[in-house]
């Protein structure tokens, strides 16, 4: 059984019987199927029907927000503002996808050499509940540009989300199976990867996760595109607008509710600005509004599922108990949902779980460090290396630093990182 639970109430919105193996072997032939016409359709015949379904996306991303308040707890302006992004990543795919896949020539002795480039044909999409739109478009979009079919195993608690992403594709009048939803479990993932007419697999979820996705695929000598954790270092150094670094801090923490891959996540600040960059970023983080995500005032929806926050409040719970300091926060709300409350943990440090580990939630960890050099080995010092961020007046130093020292897919300089379809995005380690 999938089924989807509102964290807000705690009430359950839909359920739906988990497709059988002999109806998932069905589905992937029938979208290898509509697969064999679509890779020799025209890029001008995909791109249009790539349009379209921006278009659609854009003229109904309030409702998608509340879905995705709903099924997962996003605050509903984030929802419709993500519903937007995707439709985003449609036009900018169907715009660029023939001049990206065009054939290149290749200098040799030969009378003509060239790279061309083909589609694989299905995709298995293993795709998240933290960002349910985004994360699907962002792999469908490129992926049926460039002549692929695709069938997405979505997260178990946003099956609402699932089917109106398959919707999305069908309203704008893709060829029926070619984006197909499967509802099922994580224990089915393994046989669809098997299955002989998947010819990869993208997954955008834990390090855990894809390390199981990964070893399959291998196994089965598939290609993988994956997207795993996060632990987002933040580096305040001496000369740093206190201000400036307290607002991007803060922006970079909340979003999403906290529960994003690049959210920032650790704040490294030196000595000389500890304390006046504790005062303000404590300020700004208690200013920040959590409640009901259908109401657009709200900034901090609940967490996605209570077992979610449970461990949350563990981390910040055993992380005090080692010796951090709590300025803020720290406490489960009595009220109704999965709650979690802005916190801000100062003092910490290796052995720590929020030194060590990810926290996927509105928790701040401070970690002081005496100078320069301290500050970039800390950052460092993670299984993660997915996003980051410098915060400095020196802009020619934050470029040579982002560029040489710091062990990070994307650094931005003074502001949050963020996704964008026009950038490459990915990470290194875990």
């Amino acid at each position: 059984m999938i089924e989807a639970i509102n964290p807000t109430t705690g009430k359950r919105i839909a359920a739906y019987d988990e497709m059988p193996a002999a109806e998932v072997s069905r589905a992937v032939a029938r979208a290898h199927e509509a697969f064999l016409s679509w890779r020799g359709t025209s890029f001008a015949h995909r791109a249009g029907l790539m349009r379209r379904a921006g278009a659609i996306l854009r003229a109904n991303a309030r409702d998608y927000g509340r879905l995705m308040a709903e099924e997962m707890g996003k605050p509903i302006k984030d929802g419709a503002a993500e519903a937007n992004k995707s439709a985003l990543g449609c036009d900018y795919y169907a715009e660029h996808a023939e001049q990206f896949l065009a054939p290149e020539i290749v200098p040799t002795e030969a009378r003509k050499s060239l790279i061309a480039f083909q589609p694989l044909g299905v995709i298995l999409a293993v795709m998240p509940w933290n960002f349910p739109f985004w994360q699907v478009f962002r792999a469908a979009a490129p992926g049926l540009m460039a002549g692929n079919a695709m069938v997405l195993k979505h997260a178990s608690n946003v099956p609402g989300c699932a089917l109106a992403i398959e919707k999305v594709f069908s309203e704008a009048g893709f060829p029926a199976g070619l984006f197909r939803t499967l509802l099922i479990g994580s224990k089915a993932v393994d046989a669809v990867i098997e299955h002989p007419l998947v010819r990869g697999v993208t997954l955008t979820g834990s390090t855990a996760a894809g390390r199981a996705v990964a070893a399959k695929a291998g196994a089965m000598l598939k290609k993988t595109v994956l997207e795993l954790g996060g632990s987002d270092a933040y580096v305040i150094l001496d000369d740093a607008d206190v201000t400036l670094a307290a607002a991007v801090s803060t922006k970079g923490r909340i979003v999403n509710s906290g529960q994003s891959c690049i959210a920032a996540k650790r704040f490294i600040v030196t000595d000389k600005l500890r304390r006046p960059f504790e005062d303000e970023f404590v300020k700004r983080m208690s200013a920040v509004k959590m409640g009901d995500p259908l109401d657009e005032a709200n900034e901090v929806g609940p967490q996605a599922r209570h077992d979610l926050r449970d461990e949350l409040h563990r981390q910040v719970q055993d992380s005090i108990a080692k010796g951090a300091q709590c300025l803020l926060g720290g406490a489960i709300p009595n009220n109704a949902g999965a709650f979690y409350p802005p916190t801000v943990l100062t003092g910490v440090r290796p052995g720590m779980p929020a030194y060590d580990e990810e926290l996927f939630g509105p928790v701040a960890a401070i970690i002081p460090v005496k100078d320069e050099e301290a500050a970039i080995a800390a950052a460092n010092d993670s299984a993660f290396g997915l996003g980051g961020a410098i915060i400095t007046r020196d802009l020619a130093r934050a470029e040579k630093l982002a560029i040489e020292r710091i062990e990070s897919g994307t650094v931005f300089i003074n502001d949050a990182v963020r996704s964008d379809p026009r950038l490459p995005f990915g990470g290194v380690k875990d």
